[in-house]
């Protein structure tokens, strides 16, 4: 093993003994969530867990019970060992690779539910799926126990639920939403682009290109409506089938007729047999 290579940890006890190694030299440790399938997003992540403290924990886990019966967990993309590869030289510590069977041990039956948070967006459209990621996001903040989590501002609904799980929990860490990164035509980066076709590749930055517009043109307080209903016109005659698109309350995610402080523009869209979620500030 190398400086520049994660040390690859699937057990519980390698895991602890880590922690309390960097622990004990009263090193900080940040920990960047992650169901595999690494890109430029993730990396992003990890160099901003690395800004905030010296010991980086990547975990590496698809999580079974934020997938619907319906959704994509058989073929969500796995591959360990190349996501290891992506890892070396990134600046992570220690990659955290459970299994199910580690997470979800037999005579598993606690499940953490938000509500409010998850009545809109894609809440209604995954039935558990809020469920699923704030008990494994808790798993995980109880296992690696850091002071520092980071999540992509992408997942955004995503990011509240668990800021709220960590603070109606009193857990002590800090959540750190870090922006979207993008492809340079605007495309958020995301593991299920690789189910793009190449023509669905070249219309699928439109969904940014709409928000951002409606962004734009409602931040002065104007009435959202209008510009929404053009934004779902414009996604349709471009092969997306709309979801929800919505300017929402950046803290409630309700959704608001004018903006009158901090907003999000976002959109869930189906475009061939890929579901695309995209958001931009207000």
């Amino acid at each position: 093993m190398t400086a520049s290579t994660p040390q690859h940890l699937s057990d519980f006890p390698a895991l602890r003994a880590a922690v309390a190694a960097w622990r004990g030299a009263g090193e900080r440790v940040a920990l960047v969530p992650t169901m595999g399938a690494l890109h430029e997003g993730h990396l992003h992540l990890v160099a901003e867990a690395k800004r905030l403290a010296p010991r980086v924990v990547v975990s590496i886990f698809v999580n079974p019970t934020q997938f619907g019966p319906n959704e994509d967990y058989a073929r969500y993309p796995r591959d360990v060992a190349a996501d290891l590869a992506v890892l070396s030289g990134a600046g992570a510590d220690a990659a955290w690779t459970p299994d199910v069977a580690t997470m979800y041990p037999a005579g598993f039956a606690t499940r953490i539910d938000v509500a409010g948070l998850t009545d809109g967006l894609c809440g209604p459209l995954r039935p558990g799926h809020f469920s699923g990621v704030a008990t494994v996001v808790t798993k995980l903040l109880n296992q690696v126990r850091p002071d520092v989590a980071l999540f992509g501002e992408k997942d955004f609904q995503q990011l509240q639920v668990i800021r709220q799980v960590v603070a109606d929990l009193d857990m002590a860490v800090a959540i750190h939403g870090v922006p979207t990164i993008r492809e340079a035509d605007g495309l958020a980066l995301s593991s299920r682009n690789r189910y793009l076709s190449v023509e669905e590749r070249r219309r699928a930055p439109r969904l940014h290109a709409v928000l951002a517009d409606i962004a734009a043109r409602t931040r002065d307080g104007a009435p959202v409506a209008g510009p929404v209903a053009e934004g779902m016109a414009v996604l349709g005659e471009a092969g997306f089938t709309v979801q929800y698109l919505a300017v929402c309350d950046a803290r409630t995610l309700i959704p608001v007729e004018r903006v009158a402080g901090p907003a999000r523009v976002l959109a869930a869209a189906i475009l061939g047999r890929t579901r695309l979620i995209d958001n931009v500030p207000v």
